[in-house]
This record gives structure tokens, C-alpha cells and sequence, in this order.
């Protein structure tokens, strides 16, 4: 069976072509909007959804294009349904429907997060639930236990902003460029971590909960307390104990919630999963206390069209496959 997954939650036009039985990935291409948000210093949905209409019919040909199969070979098509952006998501949503339509195929609405956490399925398919997750990007921050039959139970989620928008609008801050996680991990590397001592909020609490919007004042209070010159010469050494704030934050609530759970099967999935020191602190955990770790690979980690048809393709082998007349719902929760 083929599989056409389409992704278009936020930012990024994504398509992907999978084969099921034995699952494969024939092709995941994308479009990336970070240059027409940049300048904003943030996601603009009105820009975003006016570069999902204009680029998802080139990047679905460049999907099909590259798996090498013709439109009449896809048997059915997942898509985006929720969280996201209102337009980005009606985009995604049309397409694949008027497409489903033409071909006369099912189409079938995804949870975004569900799609995540399916991401780390695409390289360990023997994964199989009830486990521990955590969900990090740019939009959610949240621990969720997974049981058979696609039951979510929420142990806690972030009070205000995610980590990703932590790391992004903490890194204008400093003056570096949108988006600016990836930024300030490389700037990050060799340098002091505890050169500056941010706030963690709420890691010592007995819940599962993060809070990271204190962390943004505190970083502009910081910021404002020096000069220009001190936060440039030093600015390896902040972005070092910016990331460990947001990352130790992170790995606090995660194990606290690994140790109440008692489950030895962790998968980590969103944008931030490819932060290295989260691997590498989670890693270490969790090779110290038998626990697997699973990670998407790095441009899985991201949003992807791979990872909404592989979300379909576990539904499917389960038999529990969403309804195909599904609306689209930017505050579609994973669990409650």
C-alpha cells in the first residue's frame, strides 16, 4: 500500500510517499518558510498559509517525482488535521482532500504530535506501548504516556511557552537571527555552561509540568544589564547557559516522570529532539538506568510528511484508522 503524507501545520510544506509492508520511505522532501519569517523574528500564519498554496502542489509532484511511482499508485493520503495554524492547516487539509477526491481515495486527518512521536517509529518499528513520551518543538512541551489502542494519558505540559519558542525568542534577545535554536547549540559547543545561571522554573516541583516564559525575562533583564559590547564578547558563554537552562529543565521533568511511570521505553520526538545535549543528557540517563531511548533521526525530528503517513500507517495496521470527514482543529490536544 502507498501512502501519500502531507504536513503543513506551521512553517514548513512537507510531502511524503511511504510504502507499507515492509515500510519504507520512498521519498520526504520539504519546503522550509524560515526566510519569509525571518524578518518578522517570528511565524506569520497569514505569510505561512499564503506559502503553503503556493508551494504544495510543486513539493507533492517533487515527492512523487523522487519515489518514483505515479499519482495513480498512491492508495491513500494522511494529513495534518491539528495542532497548527488555522490557514496552514486548511491548506494542507483542501489538498489532500480535492486530491483524495480526484483519485478517488481515502483521506484521513492526523494528530500533528501523534505524528512526532510516529517519527521514532519510522527507525524502530519494534516499539510498541504502553511507554513514556515527550514531546519538544517550537508549539508544544509535554510529557504523555502511551498505552495499546492509541490511549493518551497527559502527565504534564509547559504552563506558558515551549521550549522551542524559548530557545527562538531568547536567541532574538541575544541578537541572534530567527529561528535561533539550532544557532545557539553550535554557538553553545565548548563553551561555559555556568557562566550565567538562568532560571529553571518549576524543576524541583513534584509535577510534569515546564514553564519557560519567566526564562525569556529573565534573559531580557540580563541582556538589558549589560552592554552591547559584554553580551557580543561573551555571547558562546550565554547561548551555553541559555541551553543548559531550557535542556536541564527538560531532562528534570522527563526523568521525574520516567521515575513515577517506572516504564523503561522512552521516545522523544519535535523539533528540539534534535538538540544534542538533550540526546546526550537523556542518553546518558538512560543507559545508566535500562531504559530505551528513542529518537527520530535528525530530519525526521523537524516537521515532515514522513511522520503524519507513518502515524496513519501504524492507525491502519491497528485497525483504528480516524474517520476520513474530520475537520481541521489548530487546538487538537494529543491527550487531555
Amino acid at each position: 500500500m502507498i501512502w501519500l503524507g502531507i504536513e503543513s501545520s506551521c512553517d514548513e510544506t512537507a510531502c511524503a510517499i511511504l510504502r507499507d509492508d515492509p515500510l519504507e520511505i520512498l521519498s520526504n522532501p520539504l519546503y522550509s518558510q524560515i526566510q519569509e519569517h525571518a524578518k518578522y523574528g517570528g511565524v506569520v500564519p497569514e505569510v505561512a498559509a499564503r506559502a503553503h498554496l503556493e508551494k504544495i502542489t510543486t513539493i507533492c509532484q517533487k515527492a512523487i517525482d523522487e519515489a518514483k511511482i505515479s499519482l495513480k499508485d498512491i492508495d491513500a493520503i494522511a494529513f495534518t488535521r491539528g495542532p497548527g495554524l488555522m490557514g496552514p492547516l486548511l491548506v494542507g487539509a483542501s489538498f489532500a482532500r480535492g486530491l483524495a477526491r480526484d483519485l478517488n481515495i481515502p483521506a484521513y486527518g492526523i494528530n500533528h504530535l501523534e505524528g512526532h512521536l510516529s517519527a521514532a517509529w519510522l527507525t524502530e518499528q519494534d516499539l510498541e506501548p504502553p511507554y513514556l513520551t515527550l514531546t519538544v518543538s517550537g508549539g508544544h512541551t509535554e510529557l504523555v504516556v502511551e498505552e495499546p489502542g492509541f490511549k493518551y494519558t497527559l502527565l504534564g505540559r509547559t504552563r506558558d511557552d515551549a521550549a522551542g519558542e524559548a530557545f527562538d525568542k531568547s536567541g532574538i534577545l541575544i541578537g541572534l537571527q530567527y529561528p535561533a535554536g539550532s544557532t545557539i547549540s553550535k554557538l553553545a559547543k565548548g563553551k561555559n555552561r555556568k557562566f550565567h545561571n538562568f532560571p529553571r522554573a518549576l524543576k524541583n516541583e513534584d509535577n510534569g509540568e515546564f514553564s519557560f516564559s519567566g526564562l525569556k525575562t529573565a534573559v531580557r533583564r540580563y541582556v538589558e544589564s549589560n552592554s552591547p559590547e559584554f553580551i557580543q564578547e561573551n555571547l558562546g558563554d550565554i547561548a551555553a547557559s541559555l541551553e543548559d537552562a531550557i535542556i536541564d529543565s527538560l531532562v528534570a521533568k522527563t526523568i521525574w516522570a520516567l521515575k513515577k511511570t517506572g516504564f523503561k521505553t522512552l521516545i522523544v520526538g519535535g523539533g528540539v529532539s534534535a538538540n544534542g545535549l538533550l540526546r546526550e543528557r537523556l542518553g546518558k540517563y538512560c543507559e545508566s538506568h535500562g531504559i530505551r531511548l528513542a529518537f527520530p533521526t535528525l530530519y525526521n525530528s523537524t516537521d515532515n510528511g514522513a511522520m503524519i503517513a507513518a502515524a496513519a500507517i501504524r492507525r491502519a495496521r491497528a485497525g483504528m484508522l480516524p474517520e476520513t470527514s474530520t475537520e481541521v482543529k489548530p487546538w487538537l490536544p494529543l491527550a487531555i
